[in-house]
């Protein structure tokens, strides 16, 4: 299997990846992660004015296989929830970095984004086997 890794990303080392416009960011989880837990069924994210701190579990994803917390990269307050992947959690598997994003975080921290992986790390990470979103 070969994922799909863009290079305008950003990454956690649980999977998720961060997209940086001004001061927000717009969080997912990679299309690693999605292949991982085969098909999404459930999504619960954040409510619009939740505090996030990075490495915090801040929302969950469960598949036919499995539930996973989802880890907020970024420390920041959230302004937006994408209420389609809610509603149609397949979103996920079948665009994960485009219409399958979670969620967006006004930036508190912006020093925070300098720990994230570059798609060089993040392919180097994933290739040594590392699976599920949420664990290292």
């Amino acid at each position: 299997m070969s994922s799909e890794i863009p290079a305008d990303l950003s990454y956690s080392k649980t999977h998720e990846w961060v997209r940086v416009e001004a001061d927000t960011a717009t969080v997912g989880i990679t299309d690693h992660a999605q292949h991982e837990l085969t098909d999404v069924v459930f999504v619960e994210l954040p409510e619009v004015g939740w505090t996030v701190e990075a490495g915090r579990a801040c929302a969950v994803v469960e598949s036919v296989k499995t539930a996973s917390d989802i880890y907020s990269p970024v420390s920041g307050e959230i302004i937006e929830s994408n209420q389609a992947v809610v509603k149609d959690p397949a979103l996920v598997n079948t665009d994960p970095y485009g219409r399958g994003w979670f969620f967006k975080v006004r930036l508190s921290r912006r020093s925070e984004l300098a720990q994230l992986l570059t798609k060089e790390a993040y392919a180097k990470q994933i290739s040594g086997g590392q699976a599920r979103p949420g664990v290292d």
